[in-house]
């Protein structure tokens, strides 16, 4: 499959989406509500997956479009944009820059092309599968494989506990050379480069999920589950550097 269109477009589309958030960051003044699901949402998430979905829909108008923010149109057409505007609003919204966008393309329901934009930072990482890109210069996991040398990534300490085995993530943490929540899509963003070794997240969505997979994979990095099984569509992710780390990072996860 030819995905240098698409690629191209997604140059496109993170410009334009961070020209609505960048404005926003830091501001005081940006108030931050509460929706249904208990989750925050900012002007940022809003007008930035309108600027989206707005673009997708002039040049592509048969292709699908899932966002966090608006729902789904034409879920089940063949080509389909999976949309999370600002995925860490908690982070935006306290002027912390470890946020991001996330684009991905589904052909057939399957990741294919995947992006984390960072509007601040001006980072964009962008994989198809197979290779993985940060502002253009190749992107690459490092080849840790053993737990007690790694770098443990998650988004929040208490969520182990409240959606998976909490003990056997403390277990796991315990064991790491290193422990930090530098989460959200940000984590991905620092294992698909080489800058950490394993970010785990017990709870997610699909919009969380579909982009990280062709960037993780094309960087040469496993993402599962946080069983090991297919992370498309799943509720919960985790990510290493090598086949090896990845295995042993699952296993410890259900030690108990």
């Amino acid at each position: 499959m030819h995905l240098d269109e698409y690629r191209a477009f997604l140059d496109e589309l993170t410009t334009a989406s961070a020209d609505v958030i960048r404005p926003l960051f830091g501001d005081h003044a940006v108030a931050v509500e509460t929706k249904e699901d208990e989750t925050p949402v900012t002007a940022a998430d809003r007008g930035a997956e309108r600027v989206l979905r707005a673009m997708i829909a002039e040049r592509y108008p048969h292709h699908g479009i899932i966002g966090e923010e608006y729902g789904s149109e034409r879920a089940d057409a063949e080509f389909v944009w999976m949309l999370d505007p600002v995925d860490g609003t908690k982070s935006f919204a306290t002027a912390c820059p470890l946020f991001g966008t996330l684009i991905a393309l589904l052909h057939r329901g399957t990741p294919v092309l995947g992006a984390i934009h960072q509007p601040i930072l001006g980072q964009l990482l962008v994989g198809d599968g197979v290779t993985a890109t940060i502002n253009g210069r190749p992107a690459r996991c490092r080849e840790t494989t053993r737990i007690e040398e790694a770098t443990l990534l998650t988004s929040d300490l208490l969520n182990p506990a409240q959606y998976q085995d909490g003990p056997a993530f403390d277990a796991l943490a315990r064991r790491a050379r290193l422990v930090r929540t530098w989460g959200d899509c940000y984590g991905y963003l620092l294992v698909a480069t080489g800058w950490a070794d394993v970010m785990c997240d017990p709870i997610m969505n699909p919009w969380d999920v579909a982009a990280l997979i062709p960037i993780v994979r094309g960087a040469g990095g496993v993402i599962t589950d946080w069983h090991g099984d297919n992370p498309v569509n799943a509720a919960s992710i985790v990510a290493a550097a090598t086949p090896e780390l990845h295995a042993a990072v699952v296993a410890a996860l259900h030690s108990r």
